[in-house]
């Protein structure tokens, strides 16, 4: 599992003072990228490219500018030609449990326009930080 720290700007809020609901998508995205380059797989490495298929998230308290949250961030599910990546953020300050999601996650050759299948290389890095017990604060 990895972790990364996320501090709200003013900009990532919207009218009603709360974290617009974009935003949690960057901060998965964030944490995504993060997991990546942690793994070997970052955004130099341009022999493996992704899409993602599907992404979701469920709110369950509001966070605010200033606020500093946590992203934990695992690998839930590895298929044939995608993997599963599971969030959940947390008040870095309290531990109150803000919001899950996940995104499911494509290997796909742009010049054919197709899904493929994971590459054995990423596909070990996946197995070995797969997790398929649910996140905890």
């Amino acid at each position: 599992m990895a972790e990364i720290d996320i501090y709200v700007r003013y900009c990532e809020t919207d009218a009603g003072g709360h974290v617009n609901n974009t935003s949690y998508f960057v901060y998965f995205e964030e944490a995504r990228t993060k997991f990546f380059k942690l793994i070997g797989f970052g955004p130099q490495e341009r022999s493996i490219n992704f899409i993602v298929a599907r992404t979701e998230c469920d709110y369950l308290a509001q966070a605010y500018a200033g606020q500093s949250l946590i992203v934990k961030t695992k690998v839930s599910k590895v298929g044939t030609k995608s993997y599963t990546m599971a969030h959940k953020i947390y008040d870095a300050e309290t531990g109150e449990h803000i919001a899950k999601g996940s995104a499911v996650v494509v290997c796909f050759d742009y010049e054919a326009q197709q899904s493929i299948e994971i590459p054995d290389q990423l596909r070990e890095k996946l197995e070995e930080h797969r997790d398929t017990k649910e996140l905890s604060s």
